[in-house]
């Protein structure tokens, strides 16, 4: 089978305002891109099913998982922090963001599809174990790692997280667990501003605003590639943002699509190598909507080649 694009349309149903970064509208500019690439000929796309509580109690503490179901308004919106809203169908449009990695490792696992991409929203990086922050209401990439090791026996996944900011809530979740290798780039010093050193399995790269593609592929080079191909993953994980895109006014890097299209190569040839090419990639982040949609085309081409 090809690629496995999964999405819902109950992702694009949380919806907290036109001035929040975090719109429906990045769902369209990659489905936009995709058939003007001509790419979505070659995808098979399903829709995801919704992630049960118990998906979810596998990463975030059941109190912190029962609150939201709790808080979910009818009317209006909640706050769960200063960048986190909630209305009425925001805990529907996360459900099913986190169901479509538990999907999508249930295709890859099952040899039905080596590749999966998941065009969900809101994102997850920087869910913890017991708060929401950044835009993220449960972690959906860790969800997808747990779902692998506790259903399939994996002991060993790789997550590498390639958004402008921190993977905070994955480190949060993973940082006692040596069966998860993660793997953040971002920009430093930028939220969310508390990143620690990491240990021998949190391989933290923080670089500074300017950073470009020459600069961050050979800091990924130096310091993740013989790390990862030594781990020996049998499932790599892409939290896949895309704001670090010169275009993106979210941030300060100076990427393009080739240096996307660089670490998807990378991180497929060591997938090749050690778990025949099986690989998962989730949305975070990308707020420009142009530079959105072509990345992800990029991303998507190099995990299918």
């Amino acid at each position: 089978m090809s690629l496995v694009f999964i999405s819902h349309p109950n992702c694009a149903l949380h919806d907290v305002g036109n001035e929040h970064p975090e719109s429906p509208e990045r769902l369209d500019s990659i489905n936009d891109r995709l058939i003007t690439s001509g790419l979505d000929f070659s995808l098979v796309k399903l829709q995801a099913e919704p992630a049960t509580k118990q998906h979810l109690y596998r990463v975030h503490d059941q109190s912190y998982v029962d609150e939201i179901f709790a808080k979910t308004p009818e009317h209006g919106m909640v706050h769960l922090d200063d960048d986190t809203q909630m209305m009425s169908r925001s805990l529907d449009a996360a459900l099913y963001a986190a169901g479509a990695n538990i999907m999508a490792v249930d295709k890859v696992m099952s040899g039905e599809a080596k590749q999966a991409f998941c065009a969900v929203r809101p994102p997850g990086h920087h869910a913890e174990r017991d708060k929401a922050m950044g835009f993220c209401i449960f972690n959906n990439v860790a969800v997808a790692a747990a779902h692998a090791m506790e259903v399939y026996g994996l002991e060993r996944v790789a997550i590498i997280d390639f958004d402008v900011h921190h993977g905070n809530g994955t480190e949060n979740i993973f940082f006692d667990d040596p069966r998860v290798l993660f793997c953040s780039s971002y920009q430093y010093p930028f939220y969310p501003h508390n990143v620690g050193p990491g240990n021998a399995h949190i391989l933290n790269l923080p670089l500074p605003p300017g950073t470009d593609g020459d600069s961050w592929q050979e800091a990924i080079t130096e310091q993740w590639l013989a790390k990862i191909d030594a781990f020996a993953p049998q499932l790599v994980l892409f939290s896949a943002g895309f704001d670090a895109h010169f275009e993106d006014d979210m941030a300060h890097f100076k990427l393009v699509e080739t240096d996307y299209h660089w670490i998807t190569n990378e991180m497929k040839k060591i997938a090749d190598k050690h778990c025949g090419g099986r690989m998962i990639s989730t949305l975070e982040g990308g707020y420009n909507y142009s530079a959105l949609g072509r990345s992800v085309a990029v991303h998507i081409k190099a995990m299918m080649d």
